[in-house]
């Protein structure tokens, strides 16, 4: 039993560490999002924005260690790698005020809400993301240099 467990842990680990590293990325998201928008009265799009922006970068640091296990060398390649992420991110963070968008203005629903609903969907398709167009590029340009 513990040899198939340790198997699926091994199989698994990477996605397992998105799903960890991914909420918490997304309380980061979360969290900004309501102290600015429903304690700090900011317009909902400025603070989705905002908090886009600092879960973004805590996504960055945090994926490229523990679960893509980037090992870049040179201050370009990584600095070609982060500019990759937060334009792959840039797209979802357009999915992200759209569904906003539609949830608050359209619909009249709760930001909150919207916003919890909003997550499930940037969280997966950021995953894709990262996988197919950023940290996989970023494993070949590595073994390149």
């Amino acid at each position: 039993m513990t040899n198939r467990i340790k198997e699926l842990y091994y199989r698994y680990k990477d996605v397992l560490a998105y799903l960890i590293f991914g909420g918490l990325t997304t309380l980061v998201n979360l969290v900004v999002f309501y102290l600015t928008a429903t304690l700090g009265g900011w317009n909902y799009q400025v603070a989705n924005v905002l908090a886009w922006f600092l879960s973004v970068l805590f996504a960055y640091l945090t994926n490229r260690v523990w679960v893509f296990h980037s090992h870049f060398t040179t201050f370009r390649a990584l600095t070609h790698e982060a500019v990759n992420f937060f334009t792959v991110r840039a797209a979802t963070l357009v999915m992200d005020m759209a569904i906003m968008w539609i949830g608050v203005s359209l619909l009249q629903q709760n930001e909150m809400l919207t916003k919890l609903v909003d997550q499930v969907v940037v969280v997966l398709a950021n995953y894709f993301f990262s996988k197919w167009f950023v940290f996989r590029k970023a494993k070949n340009a590595a073994k390149n240099e």
